[in-house]
This record gives C-alpha cells, sequence and structure tokens, in this order.
C-alpha cells in the first residue's frame, strides 16, 4: 500500500511540477467529477452499475491532467484512486488516450489494498461540462469489465 500511494503521489507531483513550468497549453483548470455509471460485460454477476462517488481533475494542459477520488464500487465497497491522464490525441473533439492510476477497495484485488490500472479513457468537453468514457478491462475474477461514464463539472 505505502509503494502506491507513493506512486499515486509522485504521478500527481510530477503533473503539478510540469504545471508550475508552464508546461505547453497550460490550461490549469479544476473540474468536480462525478462518480460512475457502468455498463459490465459480463452482466450475469449482480454487479453494481451504479457507482456514486466525487473527484477532481486537474487539467495541466490539453493533454495531461492529474485525478483522484472516491466511488461505491462494482463490488459493492468503497474505492479511492488517483492518476495521470496522458491523452495526446483529440478526434472529432474528443481527446483519447489512457490514465494510469491506482485504486483499493476491490476485495479480490489485493485483499482490497491499492493496486495500478492501466485504462483507455476518452474525454468530452464543451465549455463548463464533460464526461470521460473509461473501457475497464476485466482481470480473473479479481476486477470486472466494463465501459464507465463518468460526468465532469469546470469549477473555474
Amino acid at each position: 500500500m505505502k509503494k502506491m500511494t507513493a506512486i499515486a503521489m509522485a504521478l500527481m507531483l510530477s503533473g503539478l511540477a510540469q504545471a508550475q513550468d508552464g508546461a505547453a497549453g497550460g490550461s490549469n483548470e479544476l473540474w468536480l467529477s462525478t462518480g460512475f455509471a457502468t455498463y459490465h460485460f459480463d452482466s450475469k454477476k449482480n454487479l453494481n452499475d451504479s457507482n456514486p462517488g466525487v473527484g477532481i481533475e486537474y487539467h495541466i494542459n490539453d493533454e495531461m491532467a492529474v485525478t483522484a477520488g472516491r466511488f461505491y464500487n462494482s463490488d459493492r465497497q468503497h474505492s479511492r484512486y488517483a492518476g495521470l491522464f496522458y491523452q495526446p490525441w483529440t478526434v472529432g473533439g474528443v481527446k483519447l488516450g489512457a490514465v494510469l492510476a491506482a485504486f483499493d477497495g476491490y476485495p479480490y484485488m489485493r485483499g482490497g489494498g491499492w493496486f495500478p490500472a492501466l485504462i483507455p479513457a476518452a474525454t468530452w468537453e464543451y465549455g463548463r461540462f464533460g464526461a470521460n468514457l473509461a473501457v475497464i478491462p476485466t482481470y480473473k475474477e479479481r476486477l470486472h469489465g466494463g465501459i464507465s461514464l463518468q460526468l465532469n463539472f469546470k469549477m473555474f
């Protein structure tokens, strides 16, 4: 757990340091994020599709954002996350890339402890509103794959 927390903190500090150095694009925006609505690939497992929660995203520039939050996961447990979005491509106004994050709270994954994940992600933003769409891969019987939607609201 200490190692994963250290990695997550290093990612966030690295992103903030880049923002301080005047990274290209330098949008410096703070967004409030909801939990997730998830469509699970294996719908027969009686998983929780409604994952309420709250989080933040700090947009360093047009390609990178740090994120952290808490939500009620698909296994009906509370989870926390911290990570870094990297989305270098834009197609039709949608940013494409991935988020490298650390999660906890999944009982069958490291006993509910912290673990890393690399998740493909797409982001759409319009004015003060946005949405993240992520494809969560299935990992054995420990993590249940699906497509998750998260709504975002720009604070400033």
